[in-house]
């Protein structure tokens, strides 16, 4: 690809944005929850209906020829209108200057919290090719920077294990009729069963799709997993500190981990403290994630200290939470996390391990819709095979609306989907660096209306 990263537009949080003085929701916004995540700056603005035509959510309103403006009551927060608009004419919350202020203050302990799409795209921000891998330059950088470190890879291996048990329970009550304690949330949800991960696609459900939120996995997704384990395990038995010094910053691919970290239900180590009396009872309550910074952002962090992720060592020593199994690296494909869980799924299952790891047909690469059955041999039916099928949707347009209209009129055609909100996957995320199309334009990811 040619052309060079464009600088997007960034805003710091307005004061107000939280709404936390006001009434429990404010149209489909909770108290505590961030609104106004991405907006259009009417003044840049040239009215071309790129914006409209990707949005997911039809949370975009003007047509062409008229100024745009967003619905904060539909928006997902996904970021897709900001990384297709030509004139770069829309802009992002950032947290850079709230997290620079946390590095300031050496009496915290801030860990940096990098998902497995953004060291795959760092480097572009700093002249490197697309898909250039730096996960330990980008590491070092983060060192260097002032933080700790803890891979998201490692809280996905987590999330494997959570929503692939899950699945699993799934299964083994509503296929094979199993009974017992341990299958009582199972009963609460039935087939088939949504992965979680995406935060605008569980927004995207709950608003517009409240029939399948039953199908939502429970799980949360591994940043906000390892944003718990962050402020419970590791000020204990790592960093020797007070839970409330801790500071955690997700770096993402992703526009829409911004609005999941300020879900009033994400305070899992608050909770946790209080009620263990780690901490007063009156103690303010704190999120699990205290900031997410996207790929450009933490990029715009990191030139502002003089550090480019590309001159530092291509090596580093791997130890406590930035230990991992590989697993959730392919969690930023679209089919990732499906392939993952199935692996883990298989397990349990048939009691082996699966001999060939790559499950190639749940793989979404550039098809925004994917569907596999696999037959196994299950020894709870002595040897009959059980057909397991699953899904895997990226892209929250069409694709998915097929799905969900399929399911609403046979419940029974898969077991198992995967959903993410943007294009290929958390790589294609609304947080990730844009690039020009080589001529001084923004080079969007679906064509234009018009010829440019």
């Amino acid at each position: 690809m040619t052309g060079k990263t464009i600088t997007i537009k960034t805003f710091n949080p307005p004061a107000n944005c939280r709404g936390e003085d006001g009434p429990d929701f404010v149209g489909t916004i909770r108290k505590g929850e961030l609104r106004g995540i991405i907006k259009i700056n009417e003044d840049l603005c040239e009215a071309c209906d790129t914006c409209r035509k990707v949005c997911p959510s039809g949370a975009i309103t003007g047509r062409l020829g008229a100024k745009h403006k967003i619905d904060e009551n539909r928006c997902l927060s996904c970021g897709q209108c900001l990384i297709s608009c030509p004139f770069n004419a829309i802009e992002q919350m950032s947290f850079v200057d709230v997290v620079d202020q946390m590095l300031a203050d050496k009496s915290k302990v801030v860990v940096a919290h990098p998902s497995p799409a953004v060291r795959v795209s760092i480097a572009e921000e700093f002249g490197g090719q697309p898909g250039d891998i730096t996960t330990d330059q980008m590491m070092n950088a983060f060192e260097k920077a002032g933080f700790a470190t803890y891979d998201v890879n490692s809280s996905a291996d987590q999330t494997i294990m959570e929503e692939g048990t899950e699945f699993v329970r799934k299964v083994q009550y509503w296929v094979l009729g199993k009974r017992g304690p341990e299958f009582e949330r199972a009963s609460h949800h039935p087939l088939p069963h949504f992965t979680s991960c995406c935060p605008a696609w569980v927004r995207n459900c709950e608003t517009f799709h409240a029939d399948f939120i039953p199908h939502l996995s429970t799980a949360k997704s591994p940043i906000q997993m390892g944003g718990v384990l962050a402020k419970v395990w590791a000020p204990k038995f790592l960093y020797n500190k007070d839970p409330r010094d801790v500071k955690v910053v997700a770096v993402a691919p992703c526009t829409a981990k911004i609005l999941e970290a300020s879900r009033p239900e994400m305070d899992t180590a608050w909770r946790y403290h209080v009620k263990n009396g780690n901490i007063p009872a009156d103690t303010p309550r704190f999120p699990d994630v205290d900031a997410v910074l996207t790929a450009r952002d933490v990029a715009e962090l990191l030139r502002r200290k003089g550090i480019n992720p590309l001159e530092m060592p291509k090596e580093r020593k791997r130890e406590n939470l930035d230990v991992y199994t590989g697993a959730g690296t392919i969690f930023g494909n679209s089919g990732g996390v499906m392939e993952a869980a199935l692996r883990t799924a298989y397990r349990v299952l048939m009691g082996k391990e699966l001999e060939n790891a790559d499950i190639v047909p749940v793989r979404g690469l550039d098809n925004s819709y994917v569907e596999a059955k696999i037959p196994l041999a299950l020894p709870e039916l002595n040897g009959k095979t059980f057909e397991l099928r699953v899904c895997v949707v990226n892209g929250a347009n069409q694709a998915l609306k097929h799905v969900l209209d399929t399911l609403r009129g046979d419940p029974t055609r898969w077991h198992f989907i995967e959903v993410m909100n943007c294009p290929g996957g958390c790589v294609n995320g609304g947080g990730q660096p844009v690039r020009t199309s080589g001529t001084g334009w923004l080079k969007p990811l679906f064509p234009l209306p018009f010829s440019i």
